[in-house]
C-alpha cells in the first residue's frame, strides 16, 4: 500500500500541521480552561532539578533484570519537558524558557537514548550494559526521544533561537547522528525485510522517526530515503495484519501500534500534498482503526489477552481524529464520550509531545462532539481467533488462536466474562517487565501460564509457546438470539495423553452464558482454574439451603459466588478448592486494586459451568 504511493510522491516542506508558539491566534483559541491547566502542570516542573542518570543506573538491567528504575528517570525527563514546552507556547511570557533549556541539554548529554533493556543491535540478543555513543541504537524510545526533541524544538524555533543559535543546532546535531543517520544506514529489525515478523516496534518508530526527520527542514533526496525507507517498513507491518484488523496484541497495543500507523500516515499525508489520503478508505485500516471500539467492554475495561491489561488507558484526540479520518462517526462518538470521561485530558503521562499538541488543538471539538456511540456487537476475528459476543448484561470473549501471538500468553481457548461493566471471570494481563519478561525464561511468570487463565491443566501438563500450540476444528455462530464458538484445545498442550479437549462457549442473549469443557484423555481428572476479581463463595448445591448435601455432591453440583455479581452453576465437578493471589505489582495494581483469586474445580470427563443474569 505504501510503497507503491510513496514511490510516485515528492515529499517537501515541513510537518506543520501543528502550528509553532510564534504564531499566536491557534494557540489563543485553545479553550481558555486547558490553557489554564497546561501552565499550572508547567509551574510544578518549573524549577525541577533534573536528578542525574548515573552509568550504574544503566547497567542494573543486565546485572539485577530490574528496566523499571531507569526506565522510571529517563521517562520523567521527557514528560517533564513536554509540560514545560506546553506551557510556555499556551502563556507565551518567556517564564518556562530556561527550564526548557535545562531538559534540552540534559536530554542531548544523554549517553544513549535507547532503554537498557534495547541495548542491542540484533534481535533477541543479549543487550550490552552501556551504550555505545558511536553506534546508536533505534529503540522505541529512542525514536519517541528523537520526536520529543524534535516537535519541542519546532514549536519554539524562534523563542530558542532568540536565546542562542546553539540551541537548535544542539537538537537537530543529536538527531542527525541518534536518528537520522543510523535510520538511513543502519538495519534494526523493525524496519522489517518480508521474512521477519513485525509487532507494535515497526509502526512506533516509524512515525516519530517521520516526525523528527519532516519538522525541519531536509535536502530533498534524503527526504525520499527517508519515505521510501518508512512506506516500506509501514507495509512490512500491514502484511502482519489480516482484513479484521486485529491487534494480535491486545486493546493497549492498538495505542501503540494501530495509532501510530495513524500518525505515521498523518505525516506522510501532510508532507506530499495528500498522496496517501485514499488509504484511509482501505478496508483493513478502517478495520485496524475501528478494533478499539469493538474491543471495549464498559467503562475503562477492555477484552484483554497475552500482555495487555484490562484497563487499556482513556481514548484521546488520537483515537478520535483517526475516527474523523476513516470517515467512522461511531468510533468518533465513542473516542469522544471516553475522551470526556478521563480524569486526565492533558495526557500528563505521555511521553510523545505530538499527542498532547493534538489534544489541545482538539479538545474544545470533542468535548463538543454530539454524535451517538453505537451499542457494541458481537463480532469474530479469524485473524486471531478472538470472538466477542454481548446483551444487555454480558459481555463474553474468548480467544481462539494459538500460542503464537505477540506479547503471548499460553491462553488459548481461554474466557473472560463482564457482568454489567464488572469483571467476573477474569484475564489477569502481565506484571511489570524485567529482563525475565522477554527471555527464554518467559513463562515461569506466573501470569504467562494456561494455569493462571479460564483454562484446565491435566497434572503438571500446561499449554505449552509457539504458534503450532494452537486451537483446531474452530466453529462460530454470531446469532440474534445466541452466539457461540467451540474448539479443540488438545493441540495447545503438546502432551500425547490428552486425545481431545473442546471447549464450547455460548451466550444465550437475555438468558444466561453456558460453558462445557469435554476431555478424553489418559492423564486422569483434569483442573480448571478459574481466575476471579471478587471473592467466591463455595457451596455444594443443595435445594433448601447452600450446605453441603452429599447427593449433589456426588452429582458435582456446585455454586460458585463471585462476590456481589452473581453465581456460577458447576455441574461436573469432583472437587473444589479456592487461593487468593495477593497484587502487589505495581503493573497489576493498575487495572486490580485488590487481590485476586483462583478457584480450582477438578472434573473426569465433561463439566459445565452456566451464569445466570
Amino acid at each position: 500500500m505504501f510503497k507503491e504511493i510513496g514511490e510516485t510522491v515528492k515529499p517537501g516542506g515541513l510537518f506543520d500541521l501543528y502550528p509553532p508558539a510564534s504564531c499566536r491566534k491557534p494557540w489563543e483559541e485553545i479553550q481558555e480552561d486547558y490553557r489554564e491547566m497546561l501552565v499550572k502542570e508547567g509551574e510544578r516542573w518549573i524549577s525541577y532539578g533534573f536528578p542525574p542518570i548515573h552509568a550504574t543506573d544503566y547497567m542494573e538491567f543486565c546485572r539485577t533484570g530490574n528496566r523499571s528504575h531507569y526506565e522510571e528517570k529517563q521517562f520523567e525527563r521527557r514528560t517533564v519537558l513536554n509540560a514545560l514546552v506546553l506551557a510556555e507556547c499556551v502563556e507565551y511570557k518567556g517564564r518556562f524558557l530556561d527550564p526548557i533549556l535545562n531538559a534540552l541539554f540534559v536530554i542531548c548529554g544523554e549517553s544513549g537514548w535507547q532503554l537498557p533493556a534495547h541495548n542491542s543491535y540484533i534481535r533477541d540478543t543479549p543487550q550490552f550494559p552501556l551504550p555505545d555513543v558511536t553506534r546508536p541504537v533505534i529503540d522505541l524510545f529512542a525514536a519517541e526521544t528523537g520526536a520529543v526533541l524534535a516537535v519541542a524544538e519546532y514549536l519554539l524555533r524562534e523563542e530558542l533561537a532568540g536565546v542562542s543559535p546553539a540551541v537548535s543546532l544542539m537538537v537537530n546535531h543529536n538527531l542527525e547522528t541518534r536518528i537520522f543517520t543510523p535510520y538511513l544506514k543502519e538495519h534494526f529489525w523493525w524496519m522489517g525485510d518480508g521474512e521477519s515478523s513485525m509487532n507494535n516496534w515497526t509502526s512506533w518508530c516509524t512515525q516519530n522517526v517521520l516526525l523528527a526527520a519532516f519538522t525541519r527542514p531536509m535536502d530533498g533526496e534524503r527526504q525520499k530515503a527517508m519515505v521510501k525507507k518508512a512506506c516500506e517498513s509501514l507495509d512490512y507491518f500491514l502484511d502482519e495484519y489480516q482484513e479484521d484488523g486485529c491487534c494480535d496484541e491486545g486493546a493497549q497495543y492498538y495505542r501503540h501500534a494501530g495509532l501510530t500507523l495513524f500518525t505515521a500516515m498523518e505525516v506522510l499525508n501532510h508532507i506530499s500534498g495528500q498522496a496517501f489520503s485514499p488509504l484511509y478508505r482501505e478496508v483493513k485500516i478502517r478495520n485496524i482503526a475501528d478494533y478499539i471500539r469493538k474491543a471495549h467492554v464498559a467503562g475503562p475495561y477492555y477484552v484483554n489477552f497475552a500482555d495487555c491489561s484490562p484497563v487499556a488507558g482513556r481514548c484521546t484526540a488520537r483515537e478520535y481524529l483517526f475516527g474523523k479520518r476513516t470517515g467512522n462517526t461511531g468510533l468518533m462518538a465513542f473516542a469522544a464520550k471516553d475522551y470526556r470521561e478521563s480524569q486526565d485530558p492533558l495526557c500528563r503521562e505521555e511521553h510523545n509531545l505530538l499527542y498532547r499538541v493534538m489534544g489541545a488543538f482538539l479538545h474544545r471539538e470533542i468535548m463538543d462532539f454530539s454524535g451517538e456511540e453505537e451499542a457494541g456487537q458481537d463480532c469474530y476475528f479469524a485473524s486471531t481467533g478472538l470472538f466477542i459476543a454481548r446483551d444487555q448484561v454480558f459481555c463474553l470473549a474468548v480467544k481462539a488462536g494459538g500460542n503464537g501471538d505477540s506479547h503471548n500468553h499460553n491462553d488459548t481457548g481461554s474466557f473472560t466474562i463482564y457482568k454489567n461493566g464488572l469483571p467476573m471471570f477474569i484475564d489477569v494481563g502481565v506484571e511489570s517487565y524485567t529482563k525475565k519478561t522477554f527471555s527464554p525464561r518467559r513463562y515461569e511468570i506466573w501470569t504467562m501460564q494456561s494455569r493462571y487463565h479460564n483454562l484446565a491443566a491435566f497434572g503438571d501438563v500446561m499449554q505449552k509457546d509457539g504458534k503450532e500450540f494452537c486451537a483446531s476444528e474452530t466453529k462460530y455462530d454470531l446469532g440474534e438470539d445466541e452466539s457461540w464458538i467451540q474448539m479443540e484445545l488438545a493441540g495447545a498442550y503438546d502432551h500425547e495423553g490428552i486425545l481431545s479437549y473442546v471447549r464450547k462457549a455460548c451466550l444465550k442473549k437475555g438468558k444466561e452464558i453456558f460453558i462445557t469443557d469435554t476431555y478424553e484423555g489418559e492423564l486422569g481428572p483434569a483442573v480448571l482454574s478459574l481466575m476471579t476479581y471478587e471473592r467466591p463463595a463455595l457451596f455444594w448445591e443443595s435445594e433448601t439451603d447452600h450446605k453441603a448435601s452429599e447427593e449433589n455432591e456426588a452429582k458435582g453440583r456446585l455454586k460458585i459466588f463471585v462476590g456481589d455479581l452473581g453465581v456460577c452453576r458447576v455441574e461436573g465437578a469432583l472437587g473444589v478448592e479456592t487461593e487468593e493471589i495477593p497484587i502487589t505489582d505495581p503493573r497489576l495494581k493498575m487495572a486490580w486494586k485488590h487481590e485476586i483469586y483462583r478457584t480450582l474445580v477438578t472434573f473426569d470427563r465433561q463439566i459445565a459451568l452456566r451464569i445466570l443474569p
